[in-house]
Formats: structure tokens, C-alpha cells, sequence
């Protein structure tokens, strides 16, 4: 476990240092769903999203490269989207190679975004997967202005919140405001991406969320548990933060696990420029590049959420084992079951 834990070790970052500038989708998919956007613009971003989705990958299944940029780390890693209509960024979780010698096994364990907005062909994608399970993070609200999840017949989605600090109610309120003033108080001058280190600082600090969390990794590691999927709204922050802790679990190497973490900008990127300037022509926000910093994963956030956890628990390892309270039986299933 301690190469797991030590940042110097892992395989160097593809353009580390620099500031991911692709915008990512964050909570203003539920926006649109509430009507807070005329139809005319709604429509046009759920265009979008069929149009991002089919130039992204030719078949189900298929790796495809996440975006220029950061193509390189997704084709050599194999990154496996699920090209859907009504989703952006549904992807396996298998593939990566492990330092001892394996590679997580695909199929088994799904990521995305909200499953709201499938289309019927969807839903055909979907029942291909074979998925036995389907955890829902989000809070109760953002269900209620996004949509429950649409899944095949037989799949019934396991709510399981996590917090988001309130920044669901309070970003609809802003935007359906409309006040620029106000909108530049809440987000302007660093205050959006302060907001987004303390989120990602709760997902170590808060009980309930670790509990949510290892609830999950739990149920995958059971071996009689079948495929899993799990996601919030974006598929970016709770999602991004539990496939980021599931593959380090793995011994995949945290270079790699960040990768897959930060490949959501190039997912999301054209749903969200599409977003943003929806807001723009309806009058609803002057500057929508306020929002760009809670559209983004950056490595800052999910620095932010590392140093808590080397704060509280000391090191990777003692998050898994003290903060998660997963034990070495359910450590070791975990890794029979995910790696070959």
C-alpha cells in the first residue's frame, strides 16, 4: 500500500502544472431541466449533448480519446466511453494497469452523469451493460429540478446523497435572480473556486459522505454483486472524487487515477460552452464565465480533498481503513474481484 500513498512516485501528469481551461458541466443540468432557460435554449443544449456524444465515439464501448489536450493519457490508458443521448459522461472504470502487474477488469463498474434524459436508444446502450445496481449521489433537490433516473425495466436507482455544501440551492437562486451583482458576490474573485476545495474537503470531513462512499465501495466489492453503476449530476465531483479513491484502492497508479479524473473537462466541454451561452442570450447571467471555475475538476480541488485526508487519516491507506472503515477482508475482495 505505501506506493499507493506516495504522490512522488506516481506516473508523471500529462500537463501538470497548468490550469485545466475545458469547461465541464456542473450543476446548471438541473437548471435547464426546471425550465429557468427558455425551450428554445434548452432544446438547443440538449442538442448538444447527442451531438457531443456521437462525434465522441462511433460504438458503445468503444475507447475513445477524451478531448484534444488530453487525448494522450486517454488513448494510452484505454479510457472506455458509453456514448448515450441524454448523458455526456458515462464511462467504465476498467482498464487501467495496476502496480503489480494487472489491469481493473471492465464491465464491472460504471461512472456518469445523470441518467434523467436518456433517449429510448438509451436505454437499449444501458441494458447492454448488464448492471444489477445504479447509486444515485445527489441530494433530493437537484433529483427534483434534474429528473429521477431513467434506467432499463428491472433497475430501480439506490438514492445515497451526498452533501454539496448548498451550492445547488444557491447557484439556481443566483441564476434566476439574474442580478449580475449578486452573481459577481457569490463567485467573483476566487470565492467559486473556495467554495469548490471546501466541497471537495467534505467528502473526507463528513460522516455522512463517507459513509455514502464506502457503502459503495462495499457493495463492489462483494462478489456477488454484479455491475455497478454510480453518479451525481456532472459525474464530476462525488462521482470524480469515489473513482479516484476506487482506482488508487486498485494500485492503480495516482497519476493515472487522476486522469481519469480530470478527462471530464473533455466530456463535458461542449455541453457546457452550450450551457453557458444559453445563460448568456437569455439574459440570466452577463459573465456565465463565473461558472467555469464549478464546471471544472481541477487538480486544486482534488488536492484540497488529499491534504484533509493525509490531515485526518495520515495517509491514503488510513483513509481507506480508519476514514471508510474498510477492512483488509473487504481491501482484498475488492482487488479479486476488480483486477485481473
Amino acid at each position: 500500500m505505501s506506493r499507493m500513498t506516495t504522490r512522488t512516485s506516481r506516473i508523471p501528469r500529462w500537463g501538470r502544472g497548468r490550469r485545466i481551461r475545458l469547461a465541464t458541466a456542473g450543476v446548471l443540468l438541473s437548471v435547464l431541466a426546471a425550465g429557468v432557460l427558455p425551450a428554445s435554449v434548452a432544446s438547443a443544449s440538449v442538442a448538444s449533448v447527442a451531438s457531443a456524444s456521437s462525434a465522441a465515439s462511433a460504438s458503445a464501448g468503444a475507447p475513445v480519446a477524451v478531448a484534444q489536450g488530453h487525448d494522450r493519457s486517454a488513448a494510452a490508458q484505454g479510457i472506455r466511453r458509453i456514448p448515450l443521448q441524454g448523458a455526456v459522461n458515462v464511462r467504465d472504470l476498467g482498464g487501467y494497469r495496476t502496480y503489480t502487474g494487472g489491469e481493473v477488469r471492465h464491465g464491472l463498474v460504471y461512472r456518469s452523469d445523470a441518467l434523467g434524459k436518456v433517449t429510448d436508444a438509451d436505454l437499449v446502450t444501458l441494458s447492454g451493460l448488464g448492471l444489477k445496481k445504479v447509486v444515485d449521489f445527489r441530494i433530493p433537490m437537484e433529483v427534483q429540478y434534474d429528473g429521477a433516473d431513467r434506467l432499463p425495466a428491472g433497475l430501480t436507482p439506490v438514492a445515497r446523497p451526498v452533501s454539496d455544501l448548498g451550492l445547488f440551492g444557491t447557484l439556481v437562486s443566483a441564476i434566476r435572480a439574474g442580478d449580475p451583482v449578486k452573481q459577481e458576490q457569490m463567485l467573483g474573485g476566487g470565492r467559486a473556486e473556495a467554495y469548490m476545495r471546501d466541497i471537495y474537503r467534505t467528502f473526507v470531513t463528513s460522516p455522512e459522505s463517507r459513509a455514502q462512499f464506502a457503502t459503495t465501495l462495499r457493495e463492489i466489492a462483494d462478489g456477488r454483486q454484479g455491475p455497478l453503476l454510480f453518479h451525481c449530476t456532472a459525474g464530476k465531483d462525488r462521482t470524480g472524487w469515489l473513482s479516484y479513491v476506487l482506482l488508487r484502492a486498485l494500485a492503480v497508479p495516482e497519476g493515472w487515477a487522476e486522469q481519469d479524473f480530470l478527462a471530464t473537462n473533455g466530456f463535458r466541454a461542449a455541453y457546457d460552452a452550450q450551457v453557458r451561452e444559453g445563460l448568456r442570450q437569455a439574459g440570466l447571467m452577463q459573465k456565465p464565465e463565473l461558472l467555469i471555475p464549478l464546471q471544472e475538476v481541477r487538480e486544486d480541488y482534488l488536492d484540497a480533498a488529499l491534504a484533509q485526508m493525509t490531515a485526518d487519516y495520515g495517509s491514503f491507506y488510513g483513509y481507506l481503513t480508519q476514514g471508510l472503515g474498510l477492512d483488509l477482508r473487504t481491501l482484498a475482495k475488492l482487488q479479486s474481484k476488480m483486477v485481473r
